[in-house]
């Protein structure tokens, strides 16, 4: 693993790096466990990618960690999740703040319970003068619902004269998403094996390089994270030029 550390060129590394956290409930029936068994053990695989991302002065680390869809899961599932949140926020909020990382959300809060919701908004607070990495979770979020409440903003904004329709650009759309202000993923990671977005930062990943591995979300490891980033390291990034233009 220090070797895999050392091969990772620390002057190139993503400033953001979004993960989906896939595959909980898959390792858990591997375990001959219920679902919650596996979402409990996936905190373990939160905290390593946290720390690492922070050793390395990884800027900003998104983890989608409940989707707009997840309401649908069987209630007694959505309820443990809920309370594992709490859980989590009360046990590792002050390692967070220790090792200087800011937590920050995207999605809509509102719908939350309220003993889940003053749990993030209690480990926000604490945090909120760190100045390493940024936590964000994305919690009760989906990039449609993000990019429809956009629509609907400019819409607003276009219906009362604040803005001409020829003056909406990219930027302005970016204006009004969740992630105002928070540079777009450069690295993607989605453990399980499976190769979709799955409704996750849709507009934000226009770019981004993607890593699927086929290991569930409870066995992701540092190492994981290190052969990530050099994988990322290793691919040209073109942006629509060619690659004798890049080199040019």
């Amino acid at each position: 693993m220090q070797e895999l550390f050392d091969q990772i060129d620390k002057a190139r590394l993503p400033r953001h790096i979004a993960v989906i956290m896939d595959g909980n409930g898959r390792w858990a029936k591997q375990h001959g466990q219920p679902r919650v068994f596996g979402h409990t053990h996936g905190v373990r695989a939160v905290r390593i990618i946290t720390e690492a991302a922070a050793e390395l002065n990884i800027e900003y680390l998104t983890l989608y960690t409940f989707s707009t869809e997840n309401w649908q899961r069987p209630k007694l599932e959505v309820a443990a999740l809920m309370s594992l949140l709490v859980d989590t926020m009360e046990r590792e909020i002050d390692d967070l703040h220790k090792n200087n990382i800011r937590l920050q959300t995207i999605g809509d809060l509102t719908a939350m319970p309220n003993r889940t919701r003053n749990a993030l908004l209690r480990g926000i607070e604490r945090t909120a003068g760190n100045t390493g990495t940024k936590l964000i979770l994305a919690l009760n979020y989906s990039g449609r619902w993000e990019i429809t409440r956009a629509v609907q903003q400019i819409a607003q904004a276009s219906a009362d004269g604040l803005l001409k329709p020829r003056d909406i650009t990219d930027d302005v759309v970016a204006h009004h998403l969740s992630t105002a202000g928070i540079p777009d993923p450069e690295l993607l990671i989605r453990t399980s094996g499976e190769h979709r977005l799955s409704n996750f930062l849709l507009w934000q990943l226009a770019y981004a390089e993607f890593c699927f591995l086929p290991i569930f979300w409870p066995d992701f490891r540092r190492e994981h994270l290190y052969q990530a980033i050099l994988d990322f390291q290793n691919r040209e990034r073109r942006y629509g030029k060619t690659g004798e233009q890049l080199n040019s």
